[in-house]
């Protein structure tokens, strides 16, 4: 074989070598394969063409460009510390945390350079506007819908940047040193004067007993007084309308009862005792003792 058709068969392998080449490379330049957690933002001299999703992908090679690779997933801004004045003149420090993620990275690329001191710069003047309309009292209390406030805040800022904030959290509220004694004050004067109030309302309370106690004494003894009255007045009906049906017989039998607990009454002292009594005494005992014993 000559010399010079190894030449020209040299020269077509090297030939076909390289188009073998330039076809591999040519495949591999046109077909790109997006990982799930980003997506590809693509440029054709220099203006924005496509924007690559998860997955195999084909573009025009030579002239489309992969310019950014943006990650998806959510992402946390680093802990912040604003200063915010309340209503009420009380100076707070707040400590915040947002949570975001870039849906549309054409926006995002685009649109900002910076796009976590942005949304950092944007969360502290919303977070100081806010607090601003609070009083402290209102600030702690109502902690949640701040919160919700802030993030509906944040995310009408930030929707032209093709960000979605996820969460928006405020982890502290801290106070300067004056304010905090000037607080602790005013908490240990509630309590004494909810102590005093207490103190109040059981001396209060234990008169009004007192007095409700006196009262029902005083109404039972009324009541056990007129009891009394009018069983009294009904023996006197009683004895009045005796001698008035019997005649005289039934007052001396009224009073030959009452000499005859007399003479027991005497009776029941201690020790031995004589009693004497003088004849006309024992005249109307006799007398009464009759009556007794015609009455029994």
């Amino acid at each position: 074989m000559s010399e010079d058709l190894l030449l020209g068969l040299l020269s077509e392998n090297i030939v076909v070598l390289l188009g073998a080449i330039l076809l591999v490379v040519i495949v591999l330049k046109g077909i790109r394969i997006v990982p799930q957690s980003e997506k590809h933002v693509v440029e054709r001299f220099g203006r924005l063409r496509s924007v690559l999703g998860p997955g195999i992908n084909f573009i025009v090679p030579f002239l489309d460009v992969v310019r950014h690779q943006v990650s998806i997933l959510e992402r946390q801004l680093p802990n912040a510390n604003q200063d915010a004045i309340t209503k009420d003149n009380v100076l707070v420090q707040v400590e915040t945390s947002v949570f975001y993620r870039i849906l549309e990275p054409e926006k995002t690329v685009y649109r900002i350079r910076d796009v976590d001191g942005a949304i950092a710069t944007t969360v502290a003047g919303i977070v100081r506007a806010e607090i601003g309309k609070m009083d402290l009292d209102e600030v702690q209390s109502n902690r949640n819908q701040l919160i919700t406030r802030i993030k509906e805040l944040v995310e009408d800022a930030v929707d032209d940047w093709g960000i979605e904030v996820t969460r928006a959290e405020i982890l502290d509220v801290n106070l300067d040193q004056a304010t905090r004694d000037a607080m602790l004050q005013q908490l240990n004067a509630e309590r004494a004067r909810r102590a005093q109030v207490t103190e109040a309302e059981g001396t209060k309370r234990a008169v009004e007993l007192n007095a409700d106690a006196e009262l029902y004494a005083a109404e039972q003894s009324a009541k056990a007084r007129r009891i009394g009255a009018d069983a009294e007045a009904y023996a006197t009906e009683v004895v009045a309308k005796a001698i008035k049906e019997n005649g005289i017989e039934a007052a001396q039998y009224q009073v030959a009862l009452k000499q005859v607990e007399s003479i027991n009454k005497l009776g029941d002292g201690a020790g031995n005792q004589t009693i004497v009594l003088p004849a006309a005494a024992l005249e109307a005992f006799g007398d009464a003792f009759k009556l007794l014993k015609g009455r029994g």
